[in-house]
């Protein structure tokens, strides 16, 4: 008789590049990033309702190690696209969206209408905003780069200065600035 392998999610609350996070990884990919100073919801919570099957363990070195690699580049300006494998759990709308912001380029915004034309549902700009609000992965799903229609800065969950850093980081690195604070 085989036994079935338990699923687990490998979580951490790490410091990256002066900023704190929570991240956490299942056996598929990475499914949580967020920055700690700004996490409303309990990540344990989050995770029983998107994936009740996994039981949770800490684990900061072995699992979660090549994520946190490719987010420090990614923060010290070494890198601009990811390579991860991702988990994310959503609805096929809220799978949708995400999909959209990671065909933004590195350095470049879009606006939430702009999103919802891409998905062909000019009329669903608030929902749009809802699926970018609910986006687990920050910065790897670079829901960063959305801000409104006008170009100001708009809600995200990571909190607004964070929000301008990283965009302020991105253009830091494709040259379009002289230079931005690093996180």
């Amino acid at each position: 008789m085989q036994t079935e392998r338990k699923k687990l999610i490998h979580w951490g609350m790490v410091r990256i590049s002066e900023s704190h996070f929570i991240l956490a990884a299942t056996d598929r990919g990475l499914c949580y990033l967020q920055f700690h100073e700004s996490d409303a919801e309990p990540p344990v919570h989050w995770g029983h309702k998107q994936f009740p099957e996994h039981s949770w363990v800490e684990d900061k070195e072995d699992v979660l190690q090549p994520y946190l690699v490719q987010i420090e580049e990614y923060l010290r300006g070494l890198r601009t696209e990811f390579t991860l494998p991702l988990d994310l759990r959503g609805t096929e709308f809220q799978q949708g969206v995400w999909r959209a912001l990671n065909e933004i380029p590195h350095g470049m915004t879009h606006s939430y209408s702009e999103i919802a034309q891409a998905l062909n549902k000019p009329s669903a700009v608030r929902a749009v905003g809802t699926a970018i609000g609910a986006n687990p992965i920050l910065i790897v799903v670079p829901c960063h780069r959305v801000v409104g229609k006008n170009g100001a800065l708009t809600g995200y969950r990571g909190g607004l200065v964070n929000k301008e850093k990283l965009l302020e980081l991105e253009e830091f690195r494709t040259g379009k600035a002289s230079g931005g604070p690093r996180m």
